[in-house]
């Protein structure tokens, strides 16, 4: 049927004027980044500086690089992390692997961040890396007992 006269089915616009809500859930969306500042061999151990911020999405990239690391016979890994200004599960994840297979692992230099989830770590689970530098006891002067 052809008429020229047929009402259009829907009269009024489809798409009307919306003002953008801006939703503010507190959280922090973007992904942190951490950078390896510097990266050194002695011999078949592995020396990283790390440097920022290792969360879910920012630790993805170390693991790759230690997995090469490790694809390429390094059995050592030292990691200084005086410059990691937050860490969270992922950084554990990340290294999680490292000393399986007989390969070694060193924190040296923690940072405040790092010793935090170190030792939230810590309770829930024995880790390898030792207790945090705060909660070491004091060592003991000659001559004298605690």
């Amino acid at each position: 049927m052809n008429t020229s006269s047929t009402a259009p089915i829907l009269s009024a616009p489809l798409a009307t004027e919306v003002p953008l809500a801006v939703h503010d859930s507190g959280a922090d969306t973007a992904p942190g980044v951490i950078i390896i500042h510097s990266c050194t061999t002695l011999g078949s151990t592995l020396v990283l500086h790390l440097a920022g911020e290792i969360d879910h999405f920012s630790a993805a990239p170390l693991r790759a690089f230690l997995a090469s690391a490790a694809d390429n016979g390094h059995t050592g890994l030292v990691l200084d992390c005086s410059r990691v200004t937050f860490c969270d599960s992922g950084f554990l994840a990340a290294l999680d692997w490292w000393p399986r297979q007989g390969r070694r692992l060193r924190l040296t230099r923690r940072s405040r961040a790092v010793e935090r989830l170190l030792y939230a770590a810590g309770r829930v689970a024995r880790l390898p890396f030792g207790p945090p530098a705060h909660c070491r006891p004091a060592p003991l002067r000659p001559g004298s007992t605690r």
